[in-house]
């Protein structure tokens, strides 16, 4: 290519030059071959500024051009320098004598030899342990001058790095270390400026914080420092001066240090140095003692000043006297989040941060916007600060150490960890690239497009700005994602209200810890903890990080050593599985929920040791949503086509109901759901199950074409009130006609039996011995009873209910409703059932004394014999009984009249009633909370023992068990009982004016 090819406006446009023509001109302006700098200044992050800079270098060096083709190095360096950088382009034009600095390819320089580079700028010895500078009026600006140098170095080996993003670590330590060294240099000049006499009069250690003190400081950072003095001693090991003389000459070196290295002159600045994180702040004295900054970390110092001191190292000064202060302080940093409000106060302080942003920068905020800097170092020091105090391996100092540390030792998942590094890294690489432009502290992302397109080309993107924006979103959303569940995960605040000590415990006192927290069997439950937290692998470190929470969380249950049992069931079937542990360890409030339902509930543990997998739910509160479940009829009905059998399709349909069981029971034990919603989502997989099972059985028949059946649901099934103890009560209707079959029915076909066995077969598939609780269907609310037919047709039906219905039958059609098998038919049978059970001007005089009659009877024979009336939430004294016959009686006196009443639902007849000021408006509080509390404990006791009873319990383990799962808390168990007979006592007194008329 000729040189006119190599300069037109095409070809340097296709370069990366923004304004070609102006480079045009430039470059056509340069007697000499441009080529190898031209491919330079095309990987430059800004090509037309780079050439600028080497343009405006000519006229200081005209020797410049033919300097870049002899050093290569120093070309790419220099070019490469000047395309990132204005301010430092700016330097050199100033200082062209620190060319030299990139005539050598940019290596990491030990922190030793920056030491000695600076200090031997000011003509300082950097071999004596307190360097003081040579008596030189211009001695700050050689230190100046000396930084700024060895900041070239640092920027030409970050910005000529192919990988940007993996050096990172290494320029930010770098820096730290030329912070360091500025740090010393400074106080050798402040001890020239006091004076050798004054300034040997104190020791004077300086504290690095913050990004200083964790070595991972920015380009352009505020330096944070705390400064430490004591008196120097003499031979005899005594004090030289006083305490006081000490300090007033430590704080007139440590000011002259802050003001050397935050002084703007004509040969540039530093960076500020920022003491604000002493003790009291700004308010507080400039330098203390050791002892006072002890006394004042012990007794009055905010958990945010501990956080603070989490990166607290020596960085100049007397080293020494720095290690000491580290080591008064390091304890007092682990025992912080100890403090009560701990994980309150850093969320606090977090929002406030993120409040404070100015408006304009909303969105573009790199180090304290939502998805910025702070939200990875927060979630990473609180981890540290409330795991730390037990885990030593997690006391490092810098960010992305202490992400290292905390992914190795199990407290941050492996994919979580790599997410939130890449993150981290990206954010921090592009915070230098935007302050090195132009040597500012900021931390706002630009808007104009040049300057996105520089940055963009600095970090290596072939599309530049759209690359950079949608890294940059991505990166933010991720980190706010994983921010949002590490900083505000239930399970930080838990650990961190353990004290400390109980995270250590030894044996004989994690006996002792056990039994205090309830655990009957202390012996046992140490055996359980050792099985799940012995060994060195991933699992049995993540299950030392849980331990301590979840013992705690199932000593609140009603059996905390069947809850610790029980996870151990659990973590042996699932420990291999990836998701469980980390799900555990990461998801919200999932391993809370786990532990109460492992700890208060055999029904729910039954159902989940089973199905191990069902505790995934407990992840996200949309899964325990019982409203939100998706078509359980059309997902059994197609996971049983997939089966050979019926009886392989009833387990797998059996299969979904236990899944929907323990869903059920999770969202009850979490408070999730109440006993209405409860009702309505048993109630609904009742009928899903069955209507599943009913089809089952019918393509058993096939010999023999089964006639069309619905089922109509009755008592509480209908009412949608089932509870988890309840039976399913059904009525069976089989169509008129016969089935459409491919030619003649068989010889003999007779309707009524094969529906009846269909019927048989459906009910016993259901009620087989299985791995969940089985699904009882009980026919005795059908006409006549156990004595009446199984299965009538429609014709049947409603020649019996216009001829032959018991008054005792109408009341049971109140909740009767068609909820499985052939709707369109069920439909039909409910039509009928419509106009008998609400009869036109309501109840005779008769049929009211035969309810009465009939219930009065009840009461006699079915308390169970021994049984303690005021106990028994069904049969008992304004129980379940006593409020649903009230209602329903009332419904059957009022419905003709009051449409609103035709319900099948107990509480929305009360509702009804209520409206239409047939009952009192406190005669509806009544009914409702003696009905609701009534079926409320009906459903814990089922769910607490596995086992359903409809009195409370007789023994106290159980019953203060139940007192617990009503957050009656401790010792509740009595007033549980008081709280029942009371609400009970006053829902029999309106009873016993509504249904007996006393």
């Amino acid at each position: 290519m000729t040189r006119g090819d190599q300069l037109s406006t095409g070809a340097l446009a296709r370069r990366g030059f923004t304004d070609a023509s102006a480079a045009e001109r430039v470059l056509r302006g340069w007697d000499t071959d441009v080529e190898p700098l031209l491919d330079a200044l095309a990987r430059s992050a800004d090509p037309d500024l780079a050439l600028a800079g080497l343009d405006r270098l000519r006229d200081v060096r005209p020797d410049l051009l033919d300097v870049l083709r002899s050093n290569p190095v120093l070309a790419e360096q220099l070019i490469m320098v000047a395309g990132a950088s204005a301010a430092l382009q700016h330097h050199l034009v100033a200082h062209p004598d620190h060319l030299d600095q990139l005539a050598v390819r940019a290596e990491r320089r030990p922190a030793a030899a920056l030491r000695a580079e600076l200090l031997t700028a000011v003509g300082a010895d950097p071999d004596r342990p307190d360097p003081v500078a040579a008596d030189d009026p211009q001695g700050a600006d050689a230190l100046r001058l000396a930084y700024r140098a060895a900041l070239l170095r640092v920027a030409a080996r970050d910005v000529c790095d192919p990988e940007p993003i993996e050096v990172l670590e290494s320029v930010a330590a770098e820096l730290s270390d030329l912070a360091d060294a500025t740090l010393e240099t400074a106080l050798a000049l402040a001890r020239r400026k006091v004076g050798l006499e004054q300034a040997a009069e104190c020791r004077l250690a300086v504290i690095g914080l913050g990004k200083c003190g964790a070595q991972e400081l920015n380009y352009v950072s505020d330096v944070d420092v705390l400064f430490v003095a004591e008196p120097a001693l003499g031979p005899d090991g005594e004090p030289l001066v006083g305490t006081d003389r000490a300090m007033t000459v430590a704080t007139r070196l440590a000011a002259e240090l802050s003001r050397i290295c935050s002084a703007h002159t004509a040969a540039g600045t530093i960076w500020e140095v920022d003491a604000g994180l002493r003790p009291e702040g700004k308010a507080g004295p400039l330098v203390r003692t050791l002892a006072s900054h002890q006394t004042y970390y012990q007794q009055w110092a905010k958990t945010w000043e501990f956080q603070a001191m989490l990166k607290a190292r020596p960085a100049a000064g007397d080293l020494a006297l720095g290690r000491a202060f580290v080591d008064v302080v390091d304890p007092l940093v682990w025992q912080v989040a100890e403090t009560p409000h701990f994980i309150a106060d850093a969320q606090a302080m977090r929002r406030r941060v993120v409040a404070h942003i100015p408006a304009r920068d909303a969105g573009r905020e790199i180090k304290l916007g939502d998805g910025g800097l702070r939200d990875v170092e927060f979630s990473v020091q609180l981890l540290q600060l409330v795991h730390g105090r037990a885990d030593e391996r997690l006391r490092v100092a810098s960010t992305l150490g202490g992400l290292r540390a905390l992914v190795d030792s199990g407290y941050v998942g492996r994919e979580d960890g790599k997410g939130f590094g890449l993150a981290y890294r990206f954010l921090r690489s592009l915070e230098h690239r935007i302050q090195l432009f132009r040597l500012r502290r900021t931390h706002v992302l630009p808007t104009a497009e040049d300057e996105l397109r520089r940055l963009g080309r600095s970090l290596g993107y072939p599309d530049p700005v759209v690359g950079l924006t949608n890294t940059w979103r991505s990166c933010s959303q991720r980190v706010r994602r994983l921010h949002q569940r590490l900083f505000y995960s239930p399970l930080l605040d838990a650990v961190a209200r353990i004290p400390t000590e109980e995270l250590r415990l030894t044996a004989e006192s994690a006996k002792d810890r056990l039994r205090a927290l309830g655990y009957d069997d202390p012996d046992g439950a140490l055996r359980h903890i050792e099985a799940l937290s012995t060994g060195v692998s991933r699992q049995a470190e993540i299950q030392r990080q849980l331990l301590p929470v979840m013992l705690g969380w199932f000593a609140e249950g009603a059996n905390p050593d069947h809850g610790l049992l029980s996870f151990r069931r659990v973590s042996e079937a699932l420990g291999t599985t990836p998701w469980y542990l980390r799900a555990l360890r990461d998801e919200g409030a999932m391993a809370e929920r786990l532990a109460r339902i492992l700890a208060s509930s055999r029904y729910a543990v039954a159902l989940l040791t089973r199905a191990p997998q069902s505790v995934q739910m407990l992840v996200d509160d949309g899964e325990l949503d019982l409203d939100r479940v998706g078509d359980l009829r059309a997902e059994m009905a197609a996971a049983a086509r997939r089966q050979s059998t019926p009886e392989g399709a009833i387990e797998a349909v059996r299969a979904i109901r236990r899944r929907e069981l323990f869903r059920i029971a999770a969202s009850d034990l979490v408070g999730l759901s109440d006993v209405p919603t409860v009702g309505r989502a048993l109630s609904r997989l009742a009928s899903v199950t069955i209507d599943a099972a009913l089809v089952i059985a019918r393509a058993g028949a096939k010999t023999q074409p089964a006639p069309e059946l619905a089922v109509i649901a009755m008592g509480r099934w209908g009412g949608r009130e089932l509870s988890y103890a309840s039976d399913a009560d059904a009525m069976f209707v089989m169509a008129d006609q016969p089935p459409a079959h491919d030619g003649p029915l068989p010889h003999g076909w007779d309707a009524t039996r094969i529906g009846t066995g269909v019927i048989n077969r459906m009910r016993e598939l259901l009620s087989r011995p299985g791995a969940d609780p089985a699904l009882a269907v009980d026919a005795n609310l059908r006409p006549e009873g156990k004595g009446g037919a199984l299965v009538r047709s429609l014709g049947a039906y409603r020649n019996y209910y216009a001829r032959w219905s018991s008054t005792w039958e109408l009341q049971a059609l109140i909740r009767a409703d068609a909820q499985a098998g052939d709707l369109g038919l069920g439909a039909s049978l409910m039509e009928t059932i419509e106009a008998k059970r609400w009869p036109e001007g309501g109840l005779s005089t008769g049929q009211l004394v035969e309810i009465r009659r009939l219930k009065a009877r009840m009461d006699a024979e079915r308390m169970p014999r021994g049984a303690d009336p005021s106990k028994h939430v069904k049969l008992g004294p304004g129980g379940l009984v006593d409020v649903e016959w009230t209602v329903q009686l009332l419904q059957l006196q009022h419905a003709h009249a009051h449409p609103e009443l035709r319900t099948t639902g107990t509480l929305d007849a009360i509702d009804a009633l209520r409206s239409a000021s047939l009952i009192t408006g406190e005669d509806a509080v009544c009914l409702r909370e003696a009905w609701l509390l009534a079926s409320r404990i009906r459903n814990l006791i089922m769910l607490l023992r596995g086992r359903g009873s409809d009195s409370l319990p007789a023994d106290a383990r159980d019953l203060e068990g139940l007192a617990r799962l009503l957050d009656y808390g401790p010792s509740g168990s009595s007033h549980l009982v008081n709280d029942y007979r009371r609400v009970t006592r006053r829902a029999s007194q309106v009873v016993d004016r509504l249904f007996w008329g006393e």
